[in-house]
């Protein structure tokens, strides 16, 4: 029962794994994922993955034979069906048990699925598998419908239309990812998909859908019917709760965690995708769907695991590739407010920011990454700034960090 097991085959298990032994633990380490593949990030998938300019080794997070040379013990393709968690053993798929120490729920979300949209020209962007088959169709031609312009859906519609596809692009909101950005940010990146040859109808969704022989007649809910070869649903994701709900641990939009990541069951944690983890300066719970958040879950549980009791405090990051648009995100961006605009969006190179109490919450920046890194060590510090200040596109970011105290004369050494 010396195990620590680690469930998921994402970014989040595999980020654990290394934290650990990097940590010093010399004690046997599972990981079980129910794909057949080492575990790998996803962020790809819908980008150099689905473009064939990545192949499935490139996304791996950690190298195969990393696995075999730190001693980890890889269970591929076998899921795990039930937790006995006064007895501190897991029930496999196959049939066998496997007796843990600590248990790291990693098991991340899956695509949110529509009731009346399936088939072999439906698709969605989760897994290798799921790219694998969308990137089979995506030739010169082919036409192809992306039902939500959210990150998954942009990015797709973004790397079908440089292959050659013809695409449409739905949502049913008044911009592209609008939950995210806003929508003046939302509308500047509809107009850029616009401009390369997507057909974007926002403020339009799809309702219905029928098969012919041929491919995919959908109706709209103005009324309208499209027909097209293919369609990928990109609606959201679900955490994959299920396992640990069953078992009795707590859940609510995801796994319930205190700010350690420990559930309500005895060493058993949960990380990633799925966890919902308690923030104290909130005083909520928050669950998180990005890569950046899901890796660093995994070096900071395994500190935990090792004895080294931190909160995690690391600030959300996320990005998104679209054409040569890089968009990137840090912090808390409240997209309902208007935020604070440095340079220029007509001309797509910006940073947003939300200010509260003189203090910046979060930000947005479309192809101005130098700018983000500066917002990253902002928002890790106490800091005081301006409106103005921000907005002032000649004056450097890194001059509204705190500088460090002057020390006294009296301890200056002489």
């Amino acid at each position: 029962m010396n195990a620590h097991v680690l469930v998921g085959g994402g970014v989040a298990a595999a980020a654990t794994a290394a934290g650990l032994r990097d940590s010093g633990f010399d004690g046997r380490i599972v990981v079980v994922s129910k794909e057949p593949h080492v575990p790998y990030e996803r962020p790809p998938l819908s980008k150099e993955f689905l473009a064939g300019t990545a192949v499935a080794e490139d996304l791996e997070v950690n190298a195969a034979g990393w696995y075999a040379d730190h001693d980890v013990d890889l269970v591929l393709g076998t899921e795990v069906v039930g937790i006995d968690a006064d007895d501190h053993r897991i029930t496999l798929s196959d049939g066998a048990s496997l007796g843990y120490r600590a248990l790291v729920l990693a098991t991340g979300v899956r695509a949110r699925e529509l009731p009346g949209f399936a088939g072999d020209r439906v698709h969605t962007v989760r897994t290798i598998t799921d790219a694998v088959a969308l990137r089979e169709v995506l030739r010169p031609g082919v036409r192809l419908a992306v039902l939500g312009a959210g990150f998954i859906g942009c990015e797709v519609a973004a790397t079908a239309i440089a292959q050659g596809a013809e695409v449409v692009l739905f949502d049913p909101s008044p911009a592209p990812m609008v939950r995210a950005l806003g929508l003046d940010i939302g509308s500047t990146m509809g107009a850029v998909h616009a401009e390369r040859g997507v057909d974007v109808r926002v403020g339009c969704g799809i309702v219905g859908m029928t098969h012919s022989a041929t491919g995919l007649r959908l109706a709209t809910d103005g009324g309208d019917t499209l027909d097209v070869d293919h369609l990928v649903v990109g609606v959201g994701a679900v955490p994959n709760l299920e396992l640990a709900a069953d078992a009795g641990i707590a859940v609510d939009n995801g796994i319930a965690t205190d700010e350690y990541f420990r559930t309500s069951a005895p060493d058993v944690y949960a990380i990633g995708d799925v966890a919902r983890r308690y923030e104290p300066a909130l005083r909520v719970g928050v669950r998180v769907e990005h890569h950046d958040t899901a890796m660093r879950h995994g070096t900071s549980v395994a500190r935990v695991l090792v004895g080294d009791l931190q909160p995690f405090t690391d600030q959300q990051f996320f990005w998104s590739d679209q054409y040569d648009c890089k968009l990137q995100s840090v912090g808390r961006f409240d997209a309902t407010a208007d935020p604070i605009i440095r340079g220029s969006v007509d001309e797509r190179s910006f940073s947003a920011f939300s200010l509260v109490d003189g203090r910046v919450t979060g930000m947005v920046a479309l192809n101005r990454p130098g700018e983000v890194l500066q917002a990253r060590k902002l928002l890790g510090v106490p800091h005081q700034v301006t409106a103005a200040q921000l907005a002032d596109d000649g004056l450097p970011l890194k001059r509204l960090l705190p500088r460090p105290a002057r020390p006294h004369r009296s301890e200056v050494p002489a």
